[in-house]
This record gives C-alpha cells, sequence and structure tokens, in this order.
C-alpha cells in the first residue's frame, strides 16, 4: 500500500510468511467498489475525529481540499501514473469530500483509486513490452532521472510519460549494470519486479482502498491518528503480543521503497551490524531461495514477506543510505523478541584520567515496559522498567561506580506511569510531566515517593529515535537539573492516543469493523514547554545524520504543532548547576581535535547532499565515479581508524559521555 497505514501501520516484522513463486499466469486488476459496511466506518471515523480529537478539527472545505491532495499523493508520490487531465478530472472533488463524509458517499475514493489502477496497469504492460524489445540502454549518453517527483508535473500525454518511464526504467537498471550485470540479467530482474508488481496490484482489495482513503484524511488530523481495518487490527495486535518472531525491524514506504525506520535494540537486525535507518530495502529472499524484488510492492506485503519463524534465513537487498548508488545483500537469522529480552541491561565502561581508572555504570533501556496483567493480579515478582532499573543500579553501586548513565537512544517509549516511576528513582517528590486533554482540562503526572534510589552523577543519553516516555525522563531529568542530557535532538513525539473499537459504535451481524487510534492529550514539561514537534533538545547536543525533516516528528506535514502552558511548581535540585558552563568548554574543545566527530560532520554534510539531489545522471562512467568517491572516502576511514587502533564501528557519543561524566566528578 502506497505510504499507507501512516505512522499507525508502519509495523515491526514478526511472525511467519509462505512465500508466492513468480509465474507467467495471467491476472487481471480489477475495478473496486465499496463494501456494505464501509459507508457506516466512514462516517464514524471522521464524527469521532471532529468530536473527541485532541484538536477537533473543522470538517470543511479547507479539510476537503487538503484531503484530496493528500489522497493523491499517497497513491501517486512520484507522479509517474497520473497524467495532468486525471488530476484536473478529480478537481471535482476537492470541496465535496466534506460533505461526503454526511452521506457515506466514497465515490470519489474509489473513482479515484480504479484510475490509478488503470494507470498502474498500462505502466507495467509498457515496462515488460520495453524490457523485452529493447536490445540495451545506452549508458553512454548523458542522460538524467528526476528521482524525486513529489513536486513534478504530471505527464501531459502519452508520449510524454512513455519518454518519463523510459528514464526511470534506465535508472532503475543502471546500479546493476555498474555491479558488471549483462542486460540480459538485469533487464530480466526489472521486468520480472512489474510481473510481480502486477499481480499484487490484482490483490488489492476494496478494504485496502478504503483504509489509504479513510487514512488520507485521518493524517490531516495528526500523523498518530489512524483507522485499523479489522486485518490491520489483527496484525497489530499480533505486534503488541509479548512473544514476537522475526528480526525487529521498523519499516514505512517511502515512495516506491520500502525505508528502515529503526532497528529494535538487542533484535536480531540490531546484532547484525549491517542494516541501520534510512536503508532501502528492495529484495527479499527465504533462506537460499532467489530474491524476489519488492519494489513498489505494499508495506504490509513486504512486511508478510519479511516475517518468519525463529531461527529462519531472510536474506535483505538493500541499497544503503550511506551508499545510494550501490545494493548489497544481508542474511539475518529470524530470532523470537520476547520482553524479557528487551529488559533493561547494564554494564561498566572506565575511563582512565589523570593516571587514575574512573568506573561508571551503564543502564540501557529499549523501552518502558511493565507486565500489567502480573502487577493487577497483585504478583509480587511482575516486571517493569522501574523495577529492574532498581535491581540494576544495586549491582552497580555494589561494584563501586562513581556514576550513572541512562542509556535511551532508540528508545521510542512505552509506559507513561514507568517512565514517570523512574524519573522518580532520582528526584525526591513532584511532578514529572503535565498532561493536557482537548477539552483544556491539565493534569499532573507526579512522583510521590520521597525515596531518592541513586543520588551520585547523571547523564541520559537520547537520539534522534527516543521518543515519548523517553522524552518525558529526560526532559524532567534536565528540568530539575538532576543531570546533563547528552546526544541528538529526540524525536518529538509529545500527544497521547487512545484505541477506538468501532464496534462499540457499529453493529451489523457482528462484522468486525476495525479500530480507530486517536490522539487524545498532549505532554507537557513541568516548565510548561511540549515536546511536541521540539522534542528534547540535549545540554550537550551531537549534530545527528538523520534529519528531523525525515526522521522526526517534523517529518509529518500534519503533525501537532509545539505549544506551551504554564509551569507547573516544582523544586529543581540543580545538581549539575555551575558545572555545565565548564563541561560544555571542555566538550567544545574536545571535539576539535575529535577524528570522529570530523568523520559525523563529513557523513551530515553527504546526506544533505543527497537529500538536497533532485536528479540522478545515468551516463555509467559518471555514475561509477560517484560510487568510487564513496568508497575511497570509506577506505580512507577505515585506515585511519586502524591506524589509531579503534574500534571500526567506535560510538561516539558514548565515549565522550564518558568525559564529561568524570568531568561531572
Amino acid at each position: 500500500m502506497n505510504r499507507t497505514y501512516l505512522s499507525a501501520l508502519i509495523l515491526v516484522l514478526f511472525t511467519s510468511y509462505t512465500a508466492c513463486a513468480s509465474d507467467s499466469t495471467k491476472v487481471e486488476i480489477k475495478a473496486l467498489n465499496p463494501e456494505p459496511q464501509h459507508q457506516m466506518v466512514y462516517g464514524t471515523v471522521m464524527q469521532l475525529i471532529a468530536s473527541y480529537h485532541y484538536q477537533k478539527p473543522k470538517i470543511d472545505d479547507v479539510f476537503s481540499s487538503k484531503g484530496l491532495d493528500n489522497y493523491l499523493k499517497h497513491i501517486d508520490p512520484n507522479r509517474v501514473y497520473f497524467f495532468q487531465s486525471d488530476i484536473s478530472n478529480f478537481e471535482k472533488y476537492r470541496y465535496q469530500l466534506d460533505e461526503s463524509i454526511l452521506n457515506g458517499d466514497l465515490k470519489a475514493a474509489y473513482e479515484i483509486f480504479n484510475t490509478y489502477q488503470e494507470r498502474l496497469k498500462d505502466r507495467i504492460e509498457f515496462a515488460k513490452k520495453f524490457l523485452s524489445d529493447s536490445l540495451n540502454f545506452d549508458f553512454t549518453k548523458q542522460d538524467s532521472f528526476q528521482i524525486k517527483r513529489e513536486d513534478a508535473p504530471y505527464a501531459n500525454s502519452i508520449e510524454e510519460l512513455n519518454k518519463l518511464w523510459e528514464l526511470k526504467l534506465k535508472y532503475e537498471c543502471i546500479s546493476m549494470k555498474s555491479n558488471g550485470k549483462s542486460f540480459a540479467d538485469y533487464g530480466e530482474t526489472i521486468k520480472k519486479r512489474y510481473i510481480n508488481l502486477e499481480r499484487f496490484a490484482a490483490k488489492t482489495k476494496s478494504e485496502d482502498v478504503f483504509q489509504l482513503y479513510v487514512n488520507s484524511l485521518a493524517d490531516l488530523a495528526d500523523p498518530h491518528t489512524n483507522y485499523f481495518s479489522p486485518k490491520a487490527s489483527a496484525d497489530f495486535a499480533t505486534q503488541m503480543s509479548l512473544s514476537l518472531e522475526g528480526i525487529g525491524a521498523t519499516l514505512q514506504s517511502d515512495f516506491e521503497y520500502t525505508k528502515i525506520v529503526s532497528v529494535t535494540k538487542g533484535s536480531p537486525a540490531e546484532r547484525s551490524k549491517k542494516v541501520h535507518p534510512g536503508d532501502k530495502i528492495i529484495g527479499v529472499a527465504q533462506g537460499d531461495s532467489p530474491i524476489v524484488n519488492i519494489v513498489d510492492w505494499r508495506l504490509d506485503d513486504v512486511v508478510s514477506l519479511i516475517r518468519g519463524k525463529k531461527g529462519t534465513t531472510v536474506r535483505l537487498e538493500i541499497i544503503p543510505a550511506s551508499e545510494p548508488n550501490k545494493t548489497k545483500i544481508v542474511s539475518i537469522i529470524r530470532d523470537k523478541i520476547i520482553i524479557e529480552e528487551q529488559s533493561a541491561k547494564s554494564s561498566i565502561k572506565t575511563i582512565k584520567r589523570n593516571g587514575k581508572n574512573h568506573k561508571f555504570g551503564v543502564i540501557t533501556i529499549p523501552s518502558f515496559y511493565i507486565d500489567f496483567a502480573a502487577a493487577r493480579k497483585n504478583d509480587p515478582n511482575y516486571k517493569s522498567t522501574t523495577r529492574d532499573v532498581k535491581k540494576l543500579i544495586t549491582e552497580l553501586n555494589k561494584q563501586k561506580v562513581e556514576g550513572l548513565i541512562i542509556d535511551l537512544r532508540n528508545n521510542g517509549g512505552g509506559s507513561l506511569q514507568e517512565a514517570v516511576e523512574l524519573t522518580g528513582l532520582f528526584i525526591k517528590t513532584g511532578p514529572v510531566v503535565q498532561v493536557k486533554d482537548g477539552a483544556g482540562v491539565i493534569k499532573n503526572e507526579d512522583d510521590n515517593n520521597p525515596e531518592v534510589y541513586y543520588d551520585g552523577p547523571l547523564v541520559v543519553l537520547v537520539n534522534r529515535f527516543s521518543a515519548s516516555a523517553s522524552e518525558i525522563l529526560s526532559a524532567a531529568i534536565q528540568d530539575y537539573g538532576r543531570g546533563v542530557v547528552i546526544g541528538e535532538k529526540t524525536f518529538g513525539k509529545g500527544t497521547v492516543q487512545n484505541m477506538v473499537a468501532l464496534n462499540e459504535f457499529i453493529r451489523m451481524n457482528d462484522k468486525p469493523m476495525g479500530d480507530l487510534k486517536l490522539t487524545i492529550a498532549k505532554f507537557y514539561r513541568v516548565t510548561g514547554s511540549s515536546t511536541q514537534h521540539r522534542g528534547v533538545i540535549p545540554d550537550i547536543e551531537f549534530p545527528s545524520i538523520y534529519a528531523a525533516k525525515q526522521f522526526g516528528e517534523d517529518a509529518s506535514e500534519f503533525a501537532l504543532p509545539w505549544d506551551q502552558i504554564d509551569a507547573t511548581h516544582y523544586e529543581a535540585v540543580n545538581r549539575v548547576g555551575n558545572k555545565m558552563q565548564l563541561i560544555k568548554t571542555k566538550h567544545d574543545e574536545r571535539m576539535k581535535d575529535n577524528h570522529e566527530y570530523g568523520f559525523l560532520l563529513q557523513d551530515i554534510d553527504f546526506f544533505k547532499a543527497i537529500d538536497k539531489k533532485k536528479f540522478q545522471n545515468l551516463n555509467i562512467e559518471v555514475y561509477k565515479s560517484e560510487n568510487d568517491k564513496i568508497d575511497a572516502d570509506k577506505k580512507a576511514r577505515e585506515a585511519d581508524r586502524k591506524l589509531r587502533k579503534v574500534s571500526a564501528t567506535p560510538d561516539l557519543i558514548m565515549d565522550e559521555t564518558l568525559e564529561i561524566i568524570t568531568d561531572l566528578l
């Protein structure tokens, strides 16, 4: 599904799949129509959003206009299927979608999608015929293809669209050509891609269209408000179960590609050290089976293909974010991901300063978890983040550590209760976060336990993928002056969602209606500043290779804005106090001559250049020279690290954190 499921269906890869073999069986892409229940679900979902969403968006002509644009963007994000005449024809619906909600009219949704299916069918036939008839591409010509087409004009004629597609197909082939493959190989590979795309397009169901359309409208409220079809609801429930099998990566659609957004700490994906956020998956294989090209596939179908049983191997063909003109194949053994394995863990790190070894404890927290079922049963041994961290602190204190580092990098959040209670281990009592609902009612979430479980030097590490509950804890530590927050600007998710079962509002022969995930509140720091959109700015901030507009809350056009309310009463402890300026000065001095910091800045410039790049030159010599430059830079970096006798994959932020926490002593 093209860029759909939005944030709610950015799925973690779990459970099992049986691959369907590609064959030449004739498939038919049919026109689709709404199902009987869709009219009621459509009206109910939009009414719930209008009445109970945090912002209560007004369903009017402005909403309708934005909804049409968003729907078209999700269907044809690269503008390579629709003609300008199609878009002009759809203009009749620009100010009618709001009225259609009142009577459950889904004519626009299905007319637009069925037109897309017709255009898709034509383009697939063009690609298959062109790749069969063409003897080869001329890669000596100075052709170029516009790789970022979200704002490009639509084609005005079949001739114009065919020319665009010739360049598109050439672009899809050039990476394989640069790797030495013949046209017989890469031409057939790309042709199979479109045969597979045709098969999956033929499997599109009415429910898929309905979900895509409703979510294109729900997205206007905010990116975390989503409609889940009955099937999607079941998938989501499986994802959230205690025992999960897969590789532990989170995906989202990125135009025709499937992009890795994040990897779960301790998961097979992270342990492989071969896949990273920003990498694009273009092919998937089960074990030693041939790789299936998945470009232009729906996200849920890609997820199904990568899922699998513990102990089985999945091979991914990826375009690395760090080497965008290359592909590589990565083998990952699927594993069972259990809550136990996602628990907080501790380690000890040492640093030598002025001839003396200093020992620090590190507690890595992948998520904020609690076994609600066991807690409700009054099980004295129920698991939770706070309980586990207390045990780890006790063990570290026995080792006589001089300070504590809480590592929240890549922690996407979890239980609000646990974020509050964990913060309470480091402060006496007081508010941790403010929560404001859609009616404007503000409630403090307080730590009421006067015990300070750890009172020594404290550092909290965060990065771009630290979100929600992670931002609550790091913001509280910062606002109370209890410790130093180090790392990258955080994700910026400062909203609260509730899952609404639509069968509570609609009854139709006990048929499942799906669910609505609805944003109902926002988080605010004790200072009154929201974490929404802005995130937490660390005291010692490192620049990130992951641009906020691609990997943070900033990435969504419709994210709720940052705002501010009154501060609540709290008593800062100011444990860092006047040391902060000294810490920053020493940090800046160290970074001036730090090789790894220099490499980080180089990487940021590299990714910025990629982000700005709109056209790809299709001359093979130019293409190879771009690859050669990347290879040369990579080898020079490896040689530098070898000469300095450091790790091939150093952790710059952790290494510098050890220096900073030593400065705190």
